[in-house]
């Protein structure tokens, strides 16, 4: 190997373990975060509570816009993945009122 390539894979390998970080943050506060759903959607169960919010998907998903735009992520990308999250929840939370 060439210097440059050798040095190419040490910094690849910097990469990689970094995004491998990061995975592992995403996953554990993706867990956090639907311990916390969970929590509201037996609160909204024992109160006869809808499952969703949309007043407060709209505002959350303004919100995040906003973050993303500032953290320099594509906005929609953001859009598309609070969409999916709270599909999912408001999906946990339907089949927990059944």
């Amino acid at each position: 190997m060439t210097d440059t390539t050798t040095r190419a894979a040490e910094i690849l390998k910097g990469h990689r373990e970094s995004i491998d970080r990061l995975d592992a943050i995403l996953v554990y506060t993706l867990g956090e975060r639907f311990k916390h759903t969970q929590a509201v959607g037996r609160l909204k169960a024992e109160h006869d509570l809808p499952p969703s919010d949309p007043a407060r998907e709209e505002s959350q998903i303004a919100r995040l816009t906003d973050l993303a735009t500032r953290a320099n992520l594509d906005p929609e990308f953001a859009k598309k993945f609070l969409n999916f999250i709270i599909q999912e929840v408001i999906q946990h939370h339907k089949q927990h009122q059944s």
